[in-house]
């Protein structure tokens, strides 16, 4: 508790002992004793209105200063309306004292106020702990000095220093230094990841080991901390249609319930059906019960609890509108390249011809490979574990499309696809598996060829049979990549539809054609890097971006931002989104069912002002209890 609710609590608890004390002290017969009658209904009107000054003066403020605004009807109107009503039966001696009520209705509804303002805090402690990232200071070096800064004054090309334990404060590339980042905070992600130089990083990881030192790209206001941090704090902004229902409805259910609070006091009466003090009873434990806080509070908490939620596990959710979408998603569609895949190409086979060590294969491609960028080159490289002697290499030649020619060690070794052979007149043949084929060729004699792909992420295939079991009815893979490359991948996975060989244009044209199928409130999420696939992230009911950590477009484009490569990420995501909208429904409908029991049963005067309190603070706690479980997704 913070000290606002603390003094609020310890103003609490005083007045109900005082109130204990004074019911008791009536309930006794003491008041009659020492004031006799009807001196005692006075004594116990004072005794009473202490607790209840003490306990509800700041409702009876915000109730009055909304009047003054022209903003009457809130439950702050209705509790000082009914409460002062319930004292002001002072004024019918022959009716029964409802003093006690009265200041019960006022400490039971403080109780609720306090109870439901501890939840809504502890609901926000859970992503600002979690989203606890922003730095405080940057460290840079002026004259063999480490300095702190504000990470404000930091420019980009700046070369920053983050020492063990502190957090990265701006995204760079690190140019000097060995060590080991915690990116639980960003990603949910509790392995730390190994960094050395040349490689990216991003603010609000925690560096664990090692010095770094890190050349900035980006200033401040434009890094990942800062970005998250504007999307998290924004997210409450966005509201669900469930959530702008509820708060429509609590602006006219308010005045309608007050006005028939009114006539129940007046118009029976006036009719000679009872007495006056009968009927004003019921009147005021009618605005008691119609108080639609249980409402107004419960839906925008449990909203709030599942973002939370869903923010440990390293899930941002724009806004609770896209919460609701996502709960309702039957078909997703993704990219592959990045998503469903690691989106970087690895040797995943060597197949020597007879006689062949499979390293002579290697290591040639490797040399003839060894002054080109391209990502296939690169991988050659990455899979020898050899040192490259640049000086036995000479006479390299691109062949464009085809691959490349070397002479290394005076052999010419040449590398590429069949065509490249065929232009040689080499012998080569097909290999059965899928990927990108790399014959090799040394003195015109085929030694064999090299298996390239782009490897399906370890959670893939589980990723489809997650959304399968979470009712998803459909996945479906849009790619660039060639058709059987393609239809290998998703035969691995257990897609339900494939399409490849796609330009942009054609994924938003085939997004577009799978909405067509769509019926009812069934929607469709589109996965992807969020890179290159922003035009079908927005055209898509809900766009997830994958691996965003750091992709300016991914979190401009995408209303769901998974912080790390995980597609699995995605089943726990929509089961978070159908495990709120669960508390939300089951809220609603208890509190309505509740209160509008109750509301008839005062009407007919059956229900007295002690079920009244149940009626709105009872339904109250236990909502906001209800809406606290959205928080907890451990098992999600």
């Amino acid at each position: 508790m913070n000290k606002k609710q603390k003094r609020w609590r310890n103003r609490i608890v005083l007045a109900l002992v005082i109130f204990i004390v004074v019911y008791a002290v009536e309930e006794l017969g003491v008041l009659g004793a020492i004031f006799g009658a009807p001196g005692d209904l006075y004594a116990s009107f004072a005794l009473f209105l202490i607790p209840y000054l003490i306990a509800g003066y700041d409702v009876l403020q915000k109730a009055w200063r909304n009047i003054r605004h022209g903003q009457a009807f809130d439950e702050s109107f209705l509790m000082t309306v009914a409460t002062i009503g319930a004292f002001a039966m002072v004024f019918f001696p022959e009716a029964e004292p409802h003093m006690a009520e009265g200041a019960a209705v006022m400490l039971f509804y403080q109780v609720g106020e306090l109870f439901q303002s501890y939840a809504v805090g502890q609901s926000r402690k859970s992503i600002s702990d979690m989203m606890d990232i922003a730095p405080d200071y940057a460290n840079i070096e002026q004259d063999g000095q480490l300095v702190e800064v504000d990470p404000d004054e930091v420019q980009v090309g700046d070369i920053i220093v983050v020492k063990p334990g502190e957090r990265v404060p701006i995204d760079g590339v690190i140019t000097e230094g060995v060590s080991q980042l915690d990116t639980a905070a960003l990603t949910g992600e509790s392995i730390p990841r190994h960094v050395e130089p040349g490689a990216d990083v991003i603010s609000g990881c925690i560096n664990m080991t090692g010095m770094l030192h890190i050349r900035t790209t980006k200033p401040f206001g434009e890094s990942t901390v800062s970005r998250i941090l504007e999307l998290v704090e924004n997210a409450s902004e966005k509201k669900a249609r469930t959530e702008n229902f509820i708060t429509r409805f609590a602006r006219w259910y308010t005045p309608i319930v007050t006005g028939a609070a009114v006539l129940l006091a007046v118009i029976p009466p006036l009719l000679g059906m009872g007495a006056w003090s009968d009927w004003i009873l019921r009147g005021l434990t009618f605005l008691v019960v119609s108080c639609p806080c249980a409402l107004v509070i419960s839906v925008p908490l449990s909203f709030f609890g599942g973002i939370g939620g869903a923010s440990k596990l390293g899930i941002l959710v724009k806004g609770s509108n896209y919460l609701e979408l996502l709960s309702k998603v039957d078909t997703v569609v993704f990219d592959k390249t990045g998503t469903l895949t690691n989106g970087t190409f690895n040797v995943v086979a060597i197949h020597p011809e007879a006689g062949v060590d499979p390293d002579y294969v290697l290591s040639n491609a490797a040399y003839a490979e060894a002054f080109s960028d391209h990502p296939i080159a690169v991988s050659v490289r990455q899979a020898y574990s050899g040192e490259i002697d640049q000086a036995r290499i000479r006479d390299v030649k691109e062949e464009s499309g085809h691959g490349v020619s070397a002479h290394v060690d005076e052999h010419v070794v040449m590398v590429g696809n069949d065509k490249l052979m065929a232009e040689h007149g080499a012998r080569w043949h097909e290999c059965d598996l899928t990927g990108t084929i790399l014959h090799v060729t040394v003195d015109g004699r085929y030694i064999g060829h090299i298996v390239i792909a782009d490897v399906v992420k370890d959670d893939a295939e589980q990723t489809i049979r997650d959304l399968h079991a979470a009712g998803v009815t459909k996945c479906v893979m849009l790619t660039g990549d060639r058709r059987d490359v393609a239809e290998a991948v998703g035969g691995k996975l257990g897609l339900d539809e494939v399409h490849a060989q796609l330009l942009p244009a054609d994924k938003v044209s085939a997004v577009e054609r799978l909405l067509g199928f769509e019926r009812g409130d069934a929607k469709l999420a589109f996965v992807g890097d969020g890179i290159n696939d922003a035009p079908v992230l927005t055209r898509a009911d809900v766009g997830i971006a994958m691996g965003a950590m750091g992709s300016d477009a991914a979190i401009e484009a995408a209303d769901v931002v998974l912080m790390d490569d995980k597609p699995s990420k995605i089943a726990r995501a929509i089961r978070i989104a159908r495990k709120t909208m669960r508390i939300v429904w089951q809220n609603i409908v208890f509190a309505l069912a509740v209160k509008i029991a109750i509301l008839l049963l005062a009407a007919i005067g059956v229900a007295n002002m002690w079920l009244a309190v149940f009626g709105d603070v009872g339904v109250a706690i236990i909502a906001i209890l209800n809406a606290m479980r959205a928080m907890r997704v451990k098992g999600v």
